[in-house]
């Protein structure tokens, strides 16, 4: 099963955060045949600036990767970052179906990956025309691409009829009402920003034992402080700045000791600048 990670900080603080993506993707699956870490099928990770996003995303694994290997010894400094190690099962191992994806929506840069199986995206969600207009298209064949572009779907009329970004809670809901259909179609943990606020939704995921069950993601909330540090296995995380600042992580599996919370299926979680709205 794919791995889920994001962090999110108060705008004034800088995060650097490094991705040890080989070791990363072992977390939470068993080694596959020939020894290779799990989730071996790709990975991705889109770092905000403003209202862009750096987005990196590679189909190999990260374990063979010569740019994953450059990429883990450069620092990237950014207060929201979404992350996604990638095992297929919706679709071939390629560029185009390697998370997380990327649309633009009301001039601002929108990032989805998500984690599970929607055999029945394609049926139950239909993209056609709609008052002459064509509403976004996947540009792969994964499940998760198609059901991020329905998503788009639901908040368009939102962003186009904003000056700016959209009142929260008219997005939170509209997030939440796409979580609960989406629940219906298979496990559904995914990730969702738009530059503004970060969206959680946790739900069910293959754990390491080949069961499929509760918890599929867990939230890391640090009070303010001047400074934050965590290091696990793949993962460094550090922020610093003059003044006091919450941070906040939300992992597929927990990454190292902490208070973690393990969230229960059909929680949608809403975060901006490191703390929590919903």
């Amino acid at each position: 099963m794919c791995e889920l990670f994001a962090v999110s900080s108060a705008r004034a603080a800088r995060v650097r955060l490094r991705l040890r993506f080989a070791e990363f993707a072992t977390h939470g699956a068993p080694l596959e045949p020939g020894g290779v870490p799990g989730n071996p099928d790709g990975w991705g990770a889109a770092y905000f600036d403003g209202v862009d996003a750096h987005v990196l995303r590679e189909p190999v694994p990260a374990v063979r990767s010569a740019f994953a290997r450059v990429l883990e010894d450069h620092d990237f400094h950014s207060p929201l970052v979404l992350s996604h190690v990638r095992r297929a099962s919706q679709g071939p191992v390629a560029l185009a179906n390697t998370q997380p994806f990327v649309r633009e929506l009301g001039g601002r840069v929108h990032v989805f990956a998500h984690n599970g199986n929607l055999p029945e995206v394609w049926t139950r969600w239909p993209l056609p025309r709609a008052n002459g207009r064509m509403p976004p298209q996947p540009v792969g064949q994964t499940d998760s691409e198609h059901a991020f572009c329905h998503l788009l779907r639901m908040l368009e009329p939102l962003w186009l009829s904003a000056a700016g970004v959209p009142d929260a809670q008219a997005r939170l809901d509209t997030v939440r009402a796409f979580a609960e259909h989406m629940r219906t179609l298979g496990p559904a943990n995914f990730l969702y920003t738009d530059g503004d606020s970060l969206f959680a939704h946790a739900d069910r995921r293959h754990q390491a034992d080949g069961s499929v069950r509760e918890p599929g993601l867990h939230l890391w909330l640090r009070r303010s402080a001047a400074s934050h540090r965590h290091e696990v296995g793949g993962l460094q995380v550090h922020a610093s700045h003059a003044q006091a600042h919450p941070m906040a992580m939300l992992a597929s599996v927990p990454l190292g000791q902490g208070d973690w919370q393990a969230l229960p299926r059909g929680t949608v979680v809403g975060l901006r600048q490191g703390e929590r709205f919903a």
